[in-house]
């Protein structure tokens, strides 16, 4: 496109002298023409442009990446398909046609509009032609009815017809003109549209042939599929019972991610289950080496008379004792209790998969 648009630019440049001439003759319709032509080469060159967001996006979202941009085209797709970024998913046969007809439809509009600014551009040529064949055709009548040849004077005769057909030249300069500068901009919007249709619909096969390799086909569809290849295919699935079986394989599918995310809870407390049972018997070490070394130094106190020490600070000693042995049972007992916890949480998963699985049978 760019190449093109260079072309033209160098053939106009070349064909400079010969094009003023020609926009002198109309100039206000001639400057309406050469500004809808620069608005319609901005908006196509716009159009093209915009595919390149929408495919970074997708490449990124493909690749489990975080896109820099967000998408126009694809905002939908975005929004429906931002939850599950960085996970396994499938889409139903209907969320991926609605999908690519949305997208279908936006890339229509903007078709529409270049398409519309190539008729405007022939119908102002037109518009001039008729303008100026309609001052030609006056002006010719007045020249017409201005001719006398009542007199013997040929050449005054001449003279007069040939400054009143300054007028009809005028006119027919005026019609030509407008019609060069139309119909060449419909010519440069056209190719230019051409090859913007072209992008669009390669984004188009392509968004289609990736949306194709995630879309789970259902079983509605597999009936309807059989139906139209032979005649001896059964009849399809209800619709209330295909949309039943969509949402079971969406709820399982769910499902799935929230078991995977369990499994990493699950992980992440056995890891920290198994740092606090290291941390607790470093502690209950600790606490033991620590309860040796008070017994030795109640024993030596009690062996050397008490070395000054009165009845309450031995209750103290033998207090902090049963404390630390009393901290030392509390953990344990609750180190056995956290683990049934989470075992009977497993269970109850496991029957609700269990469960699901029989009800989508």
């Amino acid at each position: 496109m760019a190449l093109f648009a260079l072309a033209v630019a160098l053939i106009a440049a070349v064909l400079l002298p010969s094009l003023i001439q020609a926009f002198l003759a109309n100039p206000a319709l001639n400057g309406l023409i050469l500004f809808t032509l620069l608005l319609g080469i901005w908006f196509i060159f716009r159009q093209v442009t915009m595919l390149g967001p929408e495919v970074a996006w997708l490449e990124a979202f493909t690749a489990n990446r975080a896109p820099d941009t967000q998408p126009r085209l694809l905002a939908p797709m975005a929004r429906m398909l931002g939850e599950r970024q960085g996970g396994r998913f499938t889409l139903s046969t209907v969320a991926s046609r609605s999908l690519l007809d949305g997208v279908g439809t936006r890339l229509d509009e903007g078709r529409e509009i270049s398409k519309y600014l190539i008729g405007l551009l022939i119908f102002l040529g037109l518009l001039g032609t008729f303008w100026g064949l309609l001052q030609t055709v006056s002006s010719i009548g007045t020249v017409i009815s201005g001719l006398s040849f009542d007199n013997a004077d040929v050449a005054g005769v001449f003279g007069n017809l040939q400054a009143g057909l300054s007028a009809p030249l005028s006119g027919m300069g005026m019609a030509f003109s407008s019609s060069l500068f139309g119909l060449a901009g419909s010519l440069v919007l056209g190719f230019l549209e051409l090859q913007a249709g072209q992008a669009q619909n390669r984004f188009y096969t392509e968004l289609e042939d990736w949306l194709a390799g995630i879309t789970r086909l259902s079983s509605g569809a597999l009936g309807d599929v059989e139906a139209g290849g032979g005649s001896g295919g059964g009849a399809s699935v209800p619709v209330y019972i295909q949309a039943l079986l969509e949402q079971t394989a969406e709820n399982i599918e769910r499902l799935q991610f929230t078991m995977a995310g369990a499994e990493e809870g699950r992980k992440l407390q056995h890891q920290q289950l198994v740092q606090l049972t290291e941390r607790i018997v470093a502690l209950t070490d600790q606490m033991r080496t620590e309860q040796q070394v008070m017994l030795r130094l109640a024993e030596s106190l009690s062996n050397g008379g008490g070395l000054g020490l009165d009845e309450a600070t031995r209750a103290h000693i033998r207090n902090l004792e049963l404390y630390t042995a009393r901290l030392l049972e509390e953990t344990t007992q609750g180190r056995i209790q956290s683990t049934q916890e989470l075992r009977s949480e497993i269970k109850i998963l496991a029957r609700t998969v269990a469960a699901l699985g029989d009800t989508e049978r």
